[in-house]
């Protein structure tokens, strides 16, 4: 990895290459930056919110390499050479919504909108799995998000469209 120190600054940066939504980037980062950091400020990805910053909220939920992960708590050197999905690399190329997102819609699973991205990127990655889920491991599967009001019930629903449900 290159390093190289902007006059004036003391901080230690780094390159780092990744693919963002399906297109390779590169860009120098402090090392300090946290994923969620490099995505808002370098990418403009502002699905990608800021909530808590410790890892409580889920707001900035990213799927990397097909695994939902809080950017807030990654650091953005990490993502050298990975996969990095936000809510912005979700919709077809046409903007079509994918399966989650429009589950989302019909279950009327959104209101203020703040904890959305989180959860669909969540959700993405269950869909993904193609397995059946009872209520409860949806439920623990969605455990890392807060919403303050939705009351998680339509979220749950909106999900298990997605994800199918088993009887066990």
């Amino acid at each position: 990895m290159s390093q190289a120190r902007p006059e004036g600054h003391s901080r230690q940066w780094v390159l780092v290459h990744c693919v963002i939504n399906g297109r390779p980037t590169e860009t120098m980062v402090d090392v300090r930056a946290s994923l969620a950091d490099m995505l808002r400020a370098e990418y403009r990805l502002t699905s990608v919110k800021q909530g808590c910053g410790v890892g409580e909220c889920g707001a900035c939920t990213v799927l990397i390499n097909g695994e939902s992960i809080n950017s807030c708590i990654y650091l953005a050197v990490w993502a050298e050479g990975k996969e990095i999905r936000t809510l912005e690399g979700v919709a077809g190329a046409n903007g079509d919504l994918s399966a989650v997102q429009q589950a989302f819609v019909e279950e009327g699973a959104i209101q203020c909108g703040f904890c959305t991205p989180g959860f669909v990127m969540t959700a993405e990655e269950i869909a993904a799995t193609g397995k059946k889920y009872t209520d409860e491991e949806l439920r623990k599967l969605l455990s890392g998000h807060l919403c303050r009001c939705t009351g998680y019930e339509n979220i749950l629903k909106a999900v298990k469209q997605v994800a199918g449900t088993s009887t066990e």
